[in-house]
């Protein structure tokens, strides 16, 4: 046992009693003793490398290229994504996709390249193997994007699953963004990332890696072009990044570089390449549309680790109504159960469950339920027992259930890797929606066993299904809460099926966002903690996962007004707006922080619910096309390099910028602005980019800039629906879509666009659609007119 062992095990000790310390103690050793026995031991190794080129084989999209060690199968979609796979590797089975995938592009052609080598020749791409298997992705003009260099296996020399390692380079201007949740980010630095959703056990910071989501999912920004590349095994691995540099060393341009390592799986991969959306685009075909939230998901939500009873719930809402203050919705965490048993109500403190929930509901409120996937290992229990009778649980190597310890005590873990299993799971909802409950929140599935020294998790040699496959928690550990949110999910599907469900994970993997979406976790309270909340939501955003957000104010401790206050105003751009903290933390409440902070979070209040058919439409626009609402200022121009180091401003859909305030003191700000005419929302006055400017940021407020010619969709003062148009620069023309609310339900909306010009001294705004150009039938404000 280390220190930080030792240290974990004092933790566990105090925070849940000698009892629950020892539980650790011995769930630990128990760990050990089932890996030891359980896992296959790694002897002797051989290396391999492909070999020089023997023969090929065309075939749909691309064809077969046999090495004299290696076989290397190449397809590039008709949507444009290529993938390629080693020694037999196939696009399925696979987790993170949606379907059976794109079908094989017929004008695709394997030809001969020079040297040796062959090339797979498409519209939107060019991909060059060379006679010893490096594998260069081109765009069509021929710049080459990334360059994979030969790959190498080592391969246990008694038999059994190889690791391996793929060395690539990138254009000497390239930058790295994606693996998931990471702190850090959103651009990713120099060093190395593992991949292993890993509850930290603690309030993090940038500092901290890995979290909650690791995805083997890169975005590679360069001025050519932008490219994804998705490396599709859910083992545990680390990618190692640098940074290239043009004009480094002697007069030459330093490449960058990506070191991929995995303990095993198939080498396979997905490259896309085109603009920011584009790649998003066909990464959406690949991996499912976002799920879309209710409108209510998109207001203001109230969490707490210790509302504790019905009337501290009654209270704080009370308080919210009081003030006048917009609510939509009420989560409860883990100690509104029984004993902490999932799937349970403590009668004693929440006698009447169901009567709070249609009392919240009728205010326009709904009530949130954390879903933990442990269960206590009790017979006797309705869950345990029902998941006995249908050997939901995951045993280990010799067929014994594995138990590890969770907040009930002792507890099993259902297999989500089992079709069967999900379908028992997603049932159990049932209990939930006669409770009242209208959303879910996933939490500790990473899976998290507390355990006082190693991995806070379940045994690696526990055994699996994998949809019959068979395996251990080596290949299911990352896709545990991916498979938990389908569970729930096609639950609740079943179960409300006139309702779109609202859930979203702490832990998940690729594709996860066809469930829904995640939040920060336990990220630590404090200005680091601040600036890391964008990151995630930045960088999930690029993964593919839309709706995301941070515990407002910090999980642990007591924010500073400032603090709090500058982490509201962000929160109220981002798609998840969620207070929340811990047992032992301070308040939360917007009152408790004084009568200033009181009146700035009314106005971010107020400013979120006007702003909430903007939101309903980058929900909408995410569905359809795999844009995040939050994206990187470079969104647009990636090809700015200015823009792609920027981490502290955020575009919002099409329409605004976003500049928070992520340090102590600052009352302006300097803004990176990407080309094109803007103006402050607050004042109006109009900005020129590509440049940067300083804009004022009171205590009050956040810079927030519209784009000229945006047409948002915001809520009039009548509560309809109303076109907030800026008006585009002189000799320009703008536009907007709008996609209108058509309820909690599966009706789809018709999509509204509008266009914007001048027309002699006036703004003229047109909606165009397939009878032409007409008047638009909603009421229509036009700002920036006098800022000319």
């Amino acid at each position: 046992m280390d220190g930080r062992d030792l240290v974990g095990s004092v933790k566990a000790v105090g925070s849940g009693g000698a009892a629950q310390g020892l539980r650790t103690m011995r769930a630990a050793w128990r760990r050990r003793r089932a890996d030891a026995t359980g896992l296959p031991r790694r002897g002797a190794e051989r290396a391999r490398v492909p070999g020089p080129v023997q023969d090929v084989e065309p075939g749909p999209g691309g064809g077969i290229v046999r090495f004299a060690r290696a076989e290397l199968r190449i397809t590039v979609a008709v949507n444009g994504a290529v993938f390629w796979g080693w020694d037999g590797a196939a696009p399925e089975p696979s987790y993170a996709l949606a379907g059976p995938g794109p079908e094989p592009d017929p004008r695709a052609v394997l030809e001969p390249d020079k040297d040796g080598g062959w090339r797979v020749v498409a519209e939107r791409v060019t991909v060059v193997v060379s006679r010893h298997g490096a594998i260069e992705v081109r765009t069509p003009g021929g710049v080459t994007l990334r360059r994979d260099l030969p790959p190498r296996w080592w391969e246990p020399v008694d038999g059994g699953g190889a690791r391996w390692m793929q060395r690539s380079e990138v254009a000497p201007d390239a930058r790295f963004f994606g693996l998931g949740g990471r702190a850090s980010g959103p651009r990713l630095r120099d060093g190395t990332y593992r991949l292993w959703n890993t509850d930290p056990a603690r309030p993090f910071g940038p500092a901290d890696d890995p979290l909650y989501i690791t995805m083997p999912v890169q975005v590679v920004v360069a001025d050519a072009a932008t490219h994804l590349v998705f490396h599709d095994t859910s083992w545990d691995g680390t990618v190692t990044l640098r940074e290239g540099a043009e004009g480094a060393g002697s007069g030459h341009d330093r490449v960058g570089t990506c070191e991929v390592r995995m303990d095993g799986g198939p080498l396979r991969c997905w490259v896309m390449v085109g603009t920011p959306a584009r790649v998003l685009l066909v990464w959406a075909s690949l991996t499912g549309a976002p799920a879309l939230p209710p409108a209510w998901a998109l207001g203001h939500h109230h969490a707490r680790w210790g509302f504790g009873s019905e009337q501290e719930v009654r209270r704080i809402v009370a308080g919210y109504q009081e003030r006048g203050l917009p609510l939509d919705a009420v989560h409860l965490d883990i100690d509104h159960y029984d004993g902490h048993r999932v799937f349970t109500v403590d009668r004693t403190r929440f006698p009447k469950l169901p009567v709070l929930a249609e009392e919240l509901r009728r205010d326009g409120i709904r009530l949130v339920s954390i879903v933990d996937p442990a269960v206590k290992a009790e017979p006797g229990q309705a869950v345990y027992d029902s998941g006995s009778a249908e050997d939901a649980f995951v045993r280990d190597a010799s067929g014994r259930l594995v138990e590890g310890v969770v907040w009930p005590g002792e507890a099993v873990y259902p297999d989500f890797t089992h079709a069967r299993v999900r379908r028992w799971w997603g049932g159990l909802y049932e209990e939930r929606l006669a409770q009242g409950f209208a959303g879910f929140w996933h939490d500790m599935n990473e899976p998290v066993s507390f355990t006082a020294f190693g991995e806070n998790t379940l045994p690696r040699s526990a055994r699996h299904v994998l949809e019959g496959r068979g395996g251990d928690h080596r290949e299911a550990h990352n896709v545990y809460g991916l498979c938990m949110a389908r569970a729930g999910y096609e639950g609740l599907r079943a179960l409300a099926p006139q309702e779109r469900p609202f859930l979203f994970s702490r832990s998940g993997w690729a594709g996860m966002q066809r469930y829904g979406g995640t939040w920060s976790g336990d990220v630590a309270t404090g200005w680091p903690g601040l600036r890391a909340s964008l990151s995630l939501v930045l960088g999930l955003g690029l993964c593919g996962v839309p709706y995301s957000g941070p515990d407002v104010g910090g999980f642990d401790g007591s924010p500073s007004p400032e603090l709090y206050l500058r982490w509201f105003q962000l929160a109220s751009y981002l798609p998840l707006f969620r207070t929340h903290a811990s047992l032992r933390a301070g308040r939360r409440e917007p009152w408790e922080f004084g009568d200033e902070v009181l009146e700035h979070a009314r106005v971010a209040l107020a400013e979120r619910r006007r702003l909430l058919p903007y939101f309903v439409t980058l929900a909408h626009l995410a569905r359809r096309t795999g844009a995040p609402y939050v994206r990187p200022l470079w969104w647009g121009t990636p090809e700015d390099r200015a823009l792609r180091d920027c981490e502290d401003a955020f575009l919002l859909g099409e329409g605004l910028l976003v500049a928070p305030v992520l340090d102590p003191g600052v009352v302006r700000r300097t803004v990176l602005l990407p080309r094109g005419r803007w103006y402050d929302t607050a004042t109006e006055e109009a900005y020129q980019g590509p440049g940067q400017v300083l804009i004022d940021a009171p205590s009050g407020r956040i810079p927030v800039l519209a784009r000229a010619g945006a047409v948002l969709p915001v809520r009039g003062e009548d509560g309809g629906l109303e076109l907030e148009v800026w008006a585009p620069a002189r000799g320009r023309s703008g536009g907007g879509t709008v996609v209108p609310d058509a309820g909690d339900g599966w009706a789809e909306p018709e999509i509204e666009r509008y266009v914007t010009r001048w027309k002699s001294r006036q703004v003229v705004v047109q909606r165009d659609d397939a009878e032409g150009r007409g008047e638009p039938t909603r009421p229509v404000r036009v700002r920036g007119r006098g800022r000319e």
